[in-house]
């Protein structure tokens, strides 16, 4: 009987942890391969460029796998990850900021603010980076408070 519960006590903390894992990946815009920024080059951007990355130059991070275009490119983000993140988890800027959904990206369309790397939503129709542009301040501050929400749930 004794065994029988300390069984069910380790399966039960494997479990909570699998979830949490599966929880933290959720957070993050991932394709089914968990391949962040549609396997766009996050350092790329820094330069101005939406270039996709190749798996040859890979490196994962926090349950994500990031591609890069070149060598030079991943050794940089291997030394400064977090610089090179892109902000709410790689979902839409706008959308975070507008109404704190998460909605999925268009990796050509990009900002680089304050150092910082934000994604945006496009089609031919719509064009959220425009938008953001408009009225940056009040959706960075509301996409900051979104974001959080988000986390804590």
């Amino acid at each position: 009987m004794y065994s029988n519960l300390l069984s069910l006590k380790k399966i039960s903390l494997l479990l909570v942890f699998f979830l949490s894992l599966t929880y933290l990946g959720a957070q993050q815009n991932l394709d089914k391969d968990n391949v962040a920024v549609s396997g766009y080059d996050v350092v790329g951007y820094f330069a101005n460029t939406a270039i996709k990355g190749k798996h040859t130059f890979s490196v994962y991070h926090n349950n994500a796998t990031y591609l890069f275009y070149n060598k030079d490119n991943k050794a940089a983000f291997e030394a400064n990850p977090e610089k090179y993140i892109p902000q709410y988890g790689g979902w839409c800027a706008y959308a975070m900021g507008h109404s704190g959904e998460k909605v999925s990206i268009n990796p050509e369309s990009f900002t680089i603010e304050d150092e910082k790397l934000y994604l945006f939503y496009k089609t031919t129709f719509v064009n959220t980076r425009k938008k953001w542009k408009e009225n940056t301040e009040h959706l960075k501050t509301k996409a900051n408070k979104n974001w959080k929400k988000t986390q804590s749930k």
